[in-house]
């Protein structure tokens, strides 16, 4: 396909934008981000329609190249762009370096071995120090834009990979005093330094005079990939909440530099400090943030450095750098701010929220920050007694929350009331109108509201979160817990059918305030007759309530119930009041419920789902019971609730398939016995294993049907155990055997799994003759060696010896079998071959590598499993 006309771009990238992926996928998508990059050159189009290009891929980069070795090519072939652009003025040199960075940033191809990264970086920093390029880079009035934009990619390279411009930190130091752009200069030089002081703080490096001009940890080079491999840490946000960030400084080790680098750290960061003021108040903000939590790592470093700014900001009006004051404030305390400073500040922000004219998000703003303000958290270390509260009733007399305030603020008022109650506990006593009075008054007074019937549900969820948060910071305190729950049971009696609410919040609580509202609700319920109109509400509350040993007034509730369940959406949630109580444990009577509800319901699904129920509890223990009512993942079927039932609970009353849960491993040999025996070690791998049984099959007709092995029990950790396992060889021959394990878990499931194949080697089937009387032994052994011919057969192998010799080799794999022995050189070897074949081997005349051997049996069919074991003793 030729070069596209403008018109023809322009339909495409319309297309492509209101469906990428579709365009992607599409036959005309595959050739997008090659004839982009080919067009980028076209001379015939505009710089307008090329702009669009670029711009498309800035923002569909990771779309366009989504791959390493794509990306790489791309990012190539922008930068080949920039060398080709005739030297005037034009827009494409910013975007053509936005472009190659961000497409090596998001396809991942950025590193060390990337050729278009390492043309890249020299370029960016050459036009971020105001080099001459060339003039290929444009004319003079150009590269202030162009630094900018340098600057901009080279901070988005530190973002991605912190630590590699370490060892630019003295070059662009020197920049701040030069003409050119300031902000871009000095937001990369806070974000080196930060990253920089990091990581040496992490590898417990010194600075090695970075910060000064022309010199580099790494050379001559003026980036470092060793140190951005080794980082380990994402980066936080550029705007973090700081209570957040100092959750993660927490314990985060500390650098102690020379005195050197202690003098020329002090000078940049007070440079940076000093020009700050020409940056926008978010980008001020930032570079403040990056330094601060920098410079609270090194040891010994008064934050004085930051006091001229303190001055200047606390009577900020930007929210940007008031955030940042409290960043500050977080970071270093009372090593920089004085009494006088927190009483300023937490005044400031006291009056701000309360100003009548401020927008919702500005006045959620300045409440949050009441909120978070270090010294405004009363929630200590368990145990410890918290840090007094700073922001008092008579400061917030003005921030009490209202009925009629916005939802959003209303709560935000209360969590300050809360803290306030959960701060003056002590000193409000005796007092008639203190924040806990207040307090329970707000609460009555939404509760009210939500107990409206017909009105917003709006205001019932205002009601639901705010007795929530109250919840959360003072389920503590004995008079708000009484207090929220007489109130929350006075709202559930006037309006049930808030009962969704009521269930999401009680499975929010905390145990301490979650029992007993629940055992008042439960109450409540079963008070009520069984046969209004909030009959559904009520059952959907017992399913959530009903536990606990004592059901009497419950099943009395849902007998009277019962005959008011008409329709088949009311009988399924009587059912699930049912199923609550089997898995609480059922209590009296419930058996005698569940024969009722199978003969009464008038549905046939729910009179099946009764007698399940029944028989289920007739049958089963509790914990089984329990188990096999847990949560299901299954699906519920809509033709019947049986069938979802037993989705429900089939894979727990079944034979389930898992993984293996044991391991089972060869054991000492011991050839003994008229009957060759298999010695196995079991071990469990994570959980106990209970009445386990193992059974084992043989591949093909080699052996008779082997008996399974029952353990009774086997636990992670303890030693392995023993198990033998008879075999019954119909020849001799090796096989490998299938072994399947039928075990229960702990929480009562009965599982199998299938286990590795278990070999059964041809020396496991060696059996010795019986003990011969002292001195017959030779005699006997010619016996057994004249009777295998001519019936039999004799052979004779080589058998290489391992540098152990042969009394070794026959102590270690023959010694039950030897009949007759003369150490060094000759050994007689007698094995009996179940069923009933032999085999005896002459071992004499041993040399240095081997030793010839001649063997008899009267089994042909054994001579090729005899010269492979033989020829494989020197092995093992």
């Amino acid at each position: 396909m030729g070069p596209l006309s403008r018109e023809a771009w322009a339909q495409r990238l319309g297309a492509f934008r209101a469906s990428p992926s579709a365009f992607l996928a599409s036959a005309e998508g595959e050739d997008l981000a090659r004839d982009l990059l080919s067009d980028l050159r076209n001379e015939k189009l505009n710089e307008q329609t090329k702009a669009s290009l670029l711009t498309l891929s800035l923002e569909y980069s990771d779309k366009l190249w989504p791959e390493a070795p794509a990306a790489e090519a791309a990012a190539g072939s922008l930068l080949d762009t920039l060398v080709l652009l005739p030297p005037r003025p034009s827009p494409l040199r910013r975007l053509l370096l936005l472009a190659a960075t961000t497409a090596l940033v998001s396809g991942g191809a950025l590193g060390p071995t990337s050729g278009a990264s390492c043309r890249l970086l020299p370029l960016l920093l050459g036009l971020a120090s105001g080099r001459d390029m060339g003039r290929s880079f444009g004319a003079i009035s150009e590269q202030r834009h162009l630094q900018a934009t340098a600057c901009e990619c080279l901070r988005e390279l530190e973002r991605c990979k912190p630590g590699l411009l370490a060892g630019s930190l003295g070059m662009l130091r020197s920049l701040l005093g030069q003409v050119g752009p300031v902000q871009p200069v000095s937001l990369l030089l806070a974000l080196v330094l930060h990253n920089t002081l990091v990581a040496q703080s992490r590898s417990g490096a010194g600075l090695q005079g970075l910060l000064v001009a022309g010199v580099s940890s790494t050379g001559s080079c003026p980036w470092d990939w060793t140190l951005a491999e080794e980082w380990d840490a994402h980066l936080r946000p550029q705007a973090p909440s700081w209570h957040a960030a100092e959750g993660e400084e927490r314990g985060f080790p500390t650098l102690e530099p020379s005195p050197d680098d202690t003098r020329e750290l002090k000078a940049a960061v007070a440079q940076l400090l000093d020009t700050s003021y020409l940056l926008t108040p978010v980008a001020q903000a930032q570079l403040l943030w990056l330094l601060g939590w920098a410079l609270r790592g090194l040891r010994g470093q008064p934050p004085v450095l930051f006091k001229p700014q303190l001055v200047r900001l606390l009577g900020t009006a930007q929210l940007a750098l008031l955030h940042s004051v409290l960043s500050l404030k977080a970071a270093f305390g009372e090593a920089l701010f004085t009494a006088q400073d927190e009483a300023l500040l937490l005044r400031r922000l006291t009056l701000a929220a309360q100003h009548p004219a401020l927008p919702p998000p500005t006045h959620l703003f300045y409440l949050h920050c009441l909120l978070n303000f270090p010294e405004n958290c009363p929630l200590g270390p368990e145990g410890e007694e918290a840090a007094p509260l700073l922001l008092g009733p008579q400061l917030c007399r003005g921030l009490m929350p209202s009925l009629l305030q916005d939802p959003m603020v209303l709560l935000a008022r209360l969590h300050l009331l809360c803290l306030l109650c959960a701060e003056d506990e002590e000193e409000e006593k005796g007092l008639a109108q203190g924040p806990q009075w207040f307090l329970q008054e707000l609460l009555a007074g939404l509760q009210q509201r939500a107990a409206l019937d017909g009105g917003p549900r709006a205001l019932a969820t205002l009601s639901f979160q705010a007795s929530y948060l109250v919840a959360s910071c003072l389920a503590g305190q004995p008079a708000v817990r009484t207090s929220l729950i007489r109130g929350l049971a006075q709202l559930y009696r006037a309006r049930p059918s808030l009962a969704p609410h009521f269930v999401d919040l009680l499975g929010r609580l905390s145990p301490e305030l979650r029992e007993p509202l629940r055992e008042v609700l439960q109450q409540e319920v079963v008070a009520m007759p069984g046969k209004e109109e909030a009959l559904c509400w009520h059952l959907q509350m017992l399913a959530k309530v009903a536990e606990g040993d004592d059901q009497s007034a419950t099943l009395a509730f849902l007998r009277a119930a019962a005959a008011h369940c008409t329709d088949w959406g009311l009988q399924q949630a009587l059912l699930r009041v049912c199923r609550a109580l089997l898995r609480s444990g059922g209590g009296d009577g419930l058996a005698d419920l569940l024969q009722a509800l199978a003969r009464q319901l008038e549905g046939a699904d729910g009179r099946d789902r009764a007698r399940l129920y029944y028989i289920l509890l007739c049958h089963l223990s509790g914990p089984k019971l329990r188990t096999a009512l847990g949560p299901s993942l299954a699906v519920p079927a809509l033709a019947s609730s049986l069938v979802a039932e037993n989705q429900g609970f089939a894979s727990a009353l079944m034979v389930q398939e898992t993984p293996a849960p044991i391991q089972l491993s060869a054991g000492p040999r011991k050839a003994r016995g008229p009957s060759p025996v298999l010695h196995l070690q079991a071990e469990a791998l994570e959980a106990p294993v209970y009445s386990l049984e193992l059974r084992f099959r043989v591949e093909g007709q080699l052996y008779e049907p082997l008996e399974a092995v029952h353990i009774p029990c086997l636990r992670p950790g303890r030693p392995a155990h023993l198990l033998d396992l008879p075999l019954q060889p119909r020849r001799p021959a090796p096989a490998r055997l299938h072994v399947q394990a039928l075990y229960t878990t702990p929480a009562g499931l009965t599982c199998h799994a299938h286990l590795p194949l278990v070999s059964v080697n041809f020396s496991d089937l060696f059996l010795p003759f019986p003990q011969l009387p002292k001195g017959s032994e030779l005699r006997f052994f010619d016996e057994l060696w004249n009777s295998c011919l001519p019936k039999g057969v004799e052979s004779r192998v080589w058998c290489p010896l391992g540098p152990q010799g042969l009394g070794a080799l026959v102590s270690q794999h023959l010694e039950p079998f030897v009949v007759v022995a003369q150490p060094p050189t000759t050994y007689l070897v007698a094995v009996r071959l179940p069923p009933d074949s032999m085999l005896l081997l002459r071992l004499e005349a041993a040399q240095v590598d081997g030793v010839p051997v001649a063997l008899r049996t009267d089994d042909w069919a054994v001579l090729p499993l005899v010269g492979d074991y033989l020829r494989g003793l020197a092995t093992h």
